[in-house]
């Protein structure tokens, strides 16, 4: 227990001493498990992939459910067909172009390199969600990495199996193959959806029950989502993400409470899960493979990846810049590493040594892309500026189906400034602000109170008009950017 104690105070202490910097916790939870494992300290010794592929499976249920319930319905309608493709052909296009420049530059057998691509090829979800998490990534591109991350396990599993069978000499057959797949993917995908239409059925049927029943209700989905999928030999993985997806596009009494309760738990395990990872590596015996485990990252992020999304989205609307973003987003986490054990589980020579290229090159995956994704989004211009552009819906608790919401809307002085009066603002009908928040100070909002650029207003709205109280209250601000275009003597207004 001291230790653990100590492991988790380490976190909190290196949390706030990188906090400036962004560093994403699943690199500082990776670090403190090196730090604590075998080959650094010794204080922990741990070998024992089994028990870390249970915790992964643990921390992907509720991370799935998660990203699941916070997707939208009209975002994912855009985005599911490259997305299908990135995930299925995308996948097996992706091996096969690593492990074949791996073989040519490293010299190794064209069979051992195509099996280390193909243990290597699925983006992570647990590490995508992590690193996205808290950042306001232009919504289209955000959902199609997501949602990626959660769907090309399955097909990552598929054909590092095939590989291994072929080479033992086991008689794979191409057919049996794809079939295996496509029962993971329509199977994961319409258990997911029946268990969150029917949970949604049962949320209404049991509104009238204590909100504290509602949070063991929310994880018996979770669980159930994930265990029956798997039970019936198709992806859990998707299972739980489709089941949050549906139960994140209806409404739901406490949704807002079940939210935060279930990010709690993710955020809990994602921590565990990686610190775990970094537990299970011996960075000692990198010295051997670290050169190995450089190359096939850059292959896999400089030339197969990129490759890969150019021909995907041929035919989408995507601009190169957010193309060269989502070649970006190919972060590697904890299935790839669950994925290395197979190779020595089924008697091959080399699955000592792919293991421990694998785990490097995981690594260095999530340090260098865990932590140049977001400075990246943020150069290419695909960060949501405007704070305001999507309001905070905060929990409205009633007994009965209500029309309304309560929403939050900041008035950021990095934007905007000037003073507007409550009574001249144009407000749908039924609207009403309910207090403003001033420097922590609340106010009453009379006719004759002025709003201020850093206020932060609290709104009564219909469900219908929630889109357009920020627009209509920002109307009355000026825009610092607008402002400084139409001084005279701008170039930019020339």
């Amino acid at each position: 227990m001291i230790i653990v104690a100590m492991i988790l105070l380490t976190l909190v202490l290196m949390a706030s001493v990188f906090y400036k910097v962004n560093v994403p916790v699943i690199i500082l939870s990776l670090m403190i498990g090196l730090i604590f494992g075998s080959d650094v300290t010794g204080i922990i010794y741990l070998d024992n992939a089994l028990l870390v592929k249970e915790i992964a499976n643990a921390a992907l249920m509720f991370i799935l459910f998660i990203g699941g319930f916070g997707t939208k319905q009209q975002h994912f309608r855009l985005v599911l067909t490259p997305v299908l493709i990135m995930s299925t052909l995308g996948i097996m296009l992706t091996a096969v172009i690593t492990g074949y420049l791996f073989h040519l530059i490293t010299g190794w057998s064209f069979m051992n390199s195509l099996l280390v691509a193909s243990i290597i090829s699925s983006t992570d979800a647990a590490a995508v969600f992590s690193i996205f998490k808290g950042h306001p990534i232009e919504a289209r591109i955000k959902t199609m990495a997501e949602l990626e991350s959660v769907s090309n396990d399955p097909m990552a599993i598929v054909f590092t199996m095939f590989v291994i069978n072929l080479m033992v000499g086991q008689q794979t057959s191409t057919l049996a193959s794809i079939l295996s797949f496509s029962w993971q993917l329509v199977g994961g995908v319409g258990i997911g959806l029946s268990i969150g239409l029917l949970a949604v059925h049962i949320f209404h049927k049991i509104r009238h029950i204590e909100a504290e029943y509602f949070y063991i209700y929310l994880i018996s989905i979770v669980l159930l989502s994930y265990s029956i999928a798997n039970a019936a030999q198709t992806s859990g993985m998707l299972s739980s993400f489709f089941a949050g997806f549906v139960i994140g596009n209806k409404q739901i009494p406490y949704k807002k409470g079940l939210m935060a309760f279930c990010n709690s738990l993710s955020f809990i395990t994602n921590v565990g899960l990686f610190i775990l990872l970094g537990l299970l590596a011996f960075p000692r015996s990198f010295s051997e493979i670290w050169h190995l485990g450089i190359v096939i990252f850059l292959l896999l992020t400089l030339v197969a990846r990129p490759i890969m999304i150019w021909l995907v989205t041929l035919v989408t609307s995507l601009k190169p810049k957010e193309k060269l973003f989502i070649s970006a987003i190919g972060v590697r986490g904890a299935v790839p590493i669950v994925l290395a054990t197979y190779p020595a589980a089924a008697g091959l020579d080399s699955g000592h040594e792919i293991f421990n290229i694998v785990f490097f090159t995981v690594a260095l995956s999530m340090l260098v892309q865990g932590t140049t994704l977001v400075p990246l989004a943020r150069k290419l211009g695909l960060l949501t500026k405007d704070r305001n552009k999507l309001p905070k819906i905060l929990e409205l608790v009633t007994v009965q189906d209500t029309n309304y919401e309560i929403i939050e809307v900041f008035i950021d002085d990095e934007y905007y400034e000037g003073t507007c009066l409550v009574r001249d603002l144009k407000l749908p009908p039924g609207t009403l602000i309910t207090f403003i928040n001033r420097q922590g100070k609340i106010i009453a909002p009379s006719g004759s109170v002025e709003i201020h650029p850093n206020d932060v207003l609290t709104v009564l709205v219909e469900k219908r008009y929630i889109d357009m109280i920020p627009v209509e209250i920002l109307r009355s601000f000026v825009m610092k950017r607008i402002e400084e275009l139409s001084k005279p003597g701008n170039q930019e207004s020339q």
